[in-house]
C-alpha cells in the first residue's frame, strides 16, 4: 500500500505513460482519440478489429486481447456494452486478470451493474491494481469534443493518478469510493430516459392542439421543462433521424440495469417502469438499431402527425473536434 503514496503527480504523469483502450464503439473510439490527441501512446483492442483502424492510422498499436493490452501499458481504459462484456474483459481467458495488474490502473467507463463492478474492482485491487470507475454522460458529439461529464469513483490516490487522462476525455465529477460512479450513471440515465419518453407526448399534444414544433421548442427552452433532452435531443426529432448513434438496444440495457438497482434499493419506481415499457414498445416496432428518440416517434405515428422542422440540424456524429474544425 505504500506504493500508492509515491505515485506520480498530475504534472509528472503527462509524459511517458502508455495507455490502453478496450472497447472502440462510437463513444469509446472518440474518447480514445482524445487521449491520443493529448499526446499519449495508445494500445487498443476491440472484438471488431476494424473498429480500431482509425486509431491505428493515427499511431495506436493493436493488441489481440485485453491481457495483451495491459502487458504493454500503465493505465487501461475499458468502455464496452454492459456487464457481461466487462466481466469477460476482466475474467475471460485472456482478460485483464489473466496477467499481472500490480501497480497498474484500470479506468472503466462502461454503464454497468454497481454490484458486479464493486466485485470486479475489489478483485483488481486485491491483485495490486488501482480501479477507477468513470462512466460518462453526454452524447457522441460531446465525446468527440472531449467535454463529456465523468462520474468518477475510487481512492484519492487512484483518481489522482489517472486525472490527466480523465481531463483529456471530459469533466470530472468526483462521487466517492469505487462503485459510486456506476450508481450515479444509472440514476442519471433514469432521469434522462424518463424525460425522453415523456417529451414525445408533450410535443405531439402541442402540435395537435395548434402549437407548431419550432414555436413550442423556442417557448419551452429555459423554463421549468428545460433539460439535456430539450436542448440536445429534440433536434434529432425535427431532423427525423432520432439519433441512431445511441441505439434502442443500449437504452433497454441501461433500463434493465436501472430496474435492477431500483429492486435492490426497494424504492418505488412506477415512472421508470412505464418508461421501460415505452422503450420496449419502440424496440418492438422499430428494432434494436432504432435511434434513442424513436420512443417519441411512437407517439407521432400513433397520432398520425410528424414533427419535422426544416433547418440545418447537424447530426451529433457529424461534429468534429475543435482541433480539426
Amino acid at each position: 500500500m505504500v506504493r500508492l503514496m509515491t505515485l506520480p503527480t498530475h504534472q509528472e504523469t503527462t509524459a511517458g505513460l502508455k495507455i490502453g483502450f478496450i472497447g472502440l464503439g462510437n463513444m469509446g473510439s472518440a474518447s480514445a482519440r482524445n487521449i491520443q490527441r493529448a499526446g499519449y501512446q495508445l494500445v487498443v483492442h476491440d472484438i471488431n478489429r476494424d473498429a480500431g483502424s482509425k486509431l491505428v492510422a493515427h499511431g495506436a498499436a493493436w493488441a489481440e486481447s485485453p491481457a495483451d493490452v495491459l502487458d504493454q501499458v500503465d493505465i487501461v481504459f475499458t468502455m464496452v456494452f454492459g456487464p457481461q462484456q466487462i466481466e469477460q474483459v476482466l475474467r475471460g481467458p485472456r482478460g485483464l486478470m489473466a496477467t499481472s495488474v500490480k501497480g497498474k490502473a484500470w479506468v472503466d467507463m462502461t454503464t454497468s451493474s454497481p454490484q458486479l463492478m464493486r466485485s470486479l474492482g475489489a478483485e483488481f485491487a486485491a491483485a495490486g491494481g488501482l480501479p477507477v470507475d468513470a462512466p460518462v454522460t453526454g452524447s457522441i458529439d460531446s465525446a468527440i469534443r472531449g467535454d463529456m461529464i465523468l462520474f468518477v469513483g475510487g481512492t484519492d490516490a487512484a483518481v489522482d493518478y489517472v486525472t490527466p487522462l480523465l481531463r483529456a476525455v471530459g469533466d470530472i465529477r468526483r462521487v466517492g469510493p469505487y462503485g459510486n460512479g456506476y450508481v450515479a450513471k444509472l440514476v442519471n440515465n433514469q432521469l434522462w430516459l424518463v424525460h425522453a419518453a415523456a417529451i414525445g407526448e408533450a410535443m405531439v399534444s402541442a402540435k395537435v392542439a395548434g402549437l407548431e414544433p419550432e414555436v413550442w421548442w423556442a417557448a419551452m427552452k429555459g423554463g421549468a421543462a428545460e433539460s439535456f433532452v430539450m436542448q440536445h435531443d429534440v433536434p434529432s426529432i425535427f431532423a427525423g433521424h432520432y439519433d441512431p448513434s445511441f441505439r434502442l438496444a443500449l437504452c433497454l440495457k441501461d433500463l434493465a440495469l436501472i430496474a435492477e438497482l431500483m429492486q435492490q434499493t426497494g424504492i418505488r419506481h412506477e415512472l421508470t417502469q412505464a418508461t421501460h415499457a415505452r422503450f420496449k414498445e419502440a424496440r418492438d416496432r422499430y428494432g434494436d438499431e432504432g435511434g434513442e428518440m424513436t420512443v417519441c416517434k411512437l407517439i407521432e405515428d400513433d397520432a398520425g402527425v410528424q414533427l419535422r422542422v426544416p433547418g440545418n440540424w447537424t447530426a451529433p456524429w457529424e461534429v468534429v473536434h475543435p482541433s480539426e474544425a
